[in-house]
């Protein structure tokens, strides 16, 4: 096939193992191959060039770049804040992002005017159903998956990827060698090595925090202001939201928060195992929370994490362009139009507390005090008990007199 001829293919390229491998074996196959990068947070400039630089030795036709960070804020960490919910409540989805690369994968190839894309995922995780699923949702693309080609006749693909860059003569960093690190604006998540084996992570697994052992006795304060459950200022300063979470990354990172262990049930049905830091989306939903709880009604705090753990499980599961996230993520928004205010947090190794809040729509009552005093007497109080409890007195009633005890 000339080069003339050849179909395009446009590959979601991170630089790591699986990606690079992606280059030469799809040139291999005859295509000619564009890499895009999606900066969705967490990668420094200089890992931005050479990631671009990694991609022109490996041999793609041409690299593109595309700055992700604020849609992902806006498309994804809002939302996330607004639900308050962690996928089996433990994992607050940093894989998010690969939407935010499938639907700029889709952009691009539209724009070159071919019908091939590509992703380096395997057919042992979850990120294969996020981008296939994506895909199909925003077009009607042929997805070409490497790694999933190889596994049907490679028993260590990820020392056959190894060698067959090495034959190609590109080498391999003996990080990708052990651990596969994706990092992004929500945090980072690392698996292989020790944690794979469900041994110990060893403590240089850690990227964005500090272990709890290592730090000081200082204790320090943050202040989180939100408008209609969006943050806007940090320690009473404006800020975008990109900005925040690189800042509380950073300082909540360093007294240890954020980190954690994740295994639960992945998509396929496999049990999964991964090292987790999220630093700032901790702290957001802390404070988030704590605002919640004095602005929305009972009925509203009893019902919204329903949804959100719905919202949740269907982004964690590839169905983030499903009609129904988009519908829940409307319900979402509409319940912050009074999640106004400010929280302070108070940091300490390993430690997160919501200590303080204020809003101009805290649900107080300023006749009445929780255990000290009240604006009505004790025959009201009576009475209300007796009609709240009458179901379960009538109940009991009725057992007495049929002799059941």
């Amino acid at each position: 096939m000339s080069k003339v001829n050849k179909e395009k293919v446009v590959l979601a390229f991170s630089g790591g193992l699986d990606t690079s491998f992606c280059v030469p074996y799809l040139m291999d196959k005859g295509f000619e191959v564009h890499t895009l990068f999606v900066n969705t947070g967490g990668v420094s400039t200089k890992t931005i060039e050479d990631i671009e630089q990694t991609a022109m030795k490996l041999g793609a036709e041409k690299h593109w770049t595309v700055d992700g960070q604020k849609e992902l804020w806006d498309t994804i960490v809002k939302p996330l804040v607004w639900g308050n919910a962690l996928y089996q409540d433990q994992y607050p989805v940093l894989c998010a992002d690969r939407y935010l690369i499938a639907k700029e994968a889709v952009k691009l190839c539209k724009k070159l005017g071919t019908k091939y894309v590509a992703h380096g995922c395997t057919g042992m995780g979850n990120d294969q159903v996020r981008f296939d699923l994506s895909i199909k949702a925003l077009s009607d693309l042929t997805i070409l998956s490497p790694i999933r080609d190889i596994q049907k006749n490679v028993t260590d693909v990820r020392q056959y990827e190894i060698d067959y860059l090495s034959q190609k003569g590109h080498q391999v960093s003996s990080v990708h060698k052990s651990y596969s690190v994706n990092e992004n604006l929500l945090g980072v998540t690392i698996s292989g090595g020790a944690i794979d084996k469900w041994q110990e992570p060893e403590d240089n697994t850690y990227i964005l925090t500090n272990h709890p052992a290592n730090i000081d006795s200082t204790i320090s304060k943050v202040s989180l202001e939100f408008e209609k459950g969006e943050l806007t200022k940090l320690n009473g300063k404006d800020i975008d939201g990109v900005s925040a979470m690189q800042e509380l990354n950073k300082t909540l990172g360093s007294y240890g928060i954020g980190r954690g262990i994740y295994t639960g049930d992945t998509i396929i049905g496999l049990k999964g195992r991964i090292v987790f830091e999220a630093p700032a989306l901790i702290g957001l939903f802390a404070a988030h929370k704590a605002l919640e709880e004095v602005v929305l009604t009972q009925q509203q705090n009893h019902f919204k994490p329903t949804l959100a753990k719905k919202w949740i499980d269907l982004v964690y599961q590839g169905f983030y362009f499903d009609p129904l996230t988009t519908n829940i993520q409307e319900f979402l928004q509409s319940s912050q139009a009074n999640v106004t205010g400010t929280v302070e947090l108070k940091l300490s190794a390993g430690q997160l507390e919501a200590v303080a809040v204020t809003s101009p729509h805290m649900i107080i009552n300023h006749d009445v005090e929780y255990a000290q005093k009240a604006n009505w007497g004790i025959e009201e109080a009576a009475g209300f008990i007796k009609l709240f409890g009458q179901s379960t007195a009538t109940w009991s009633s009725v057992q007495q007199q049929k002799g059941s005890f």
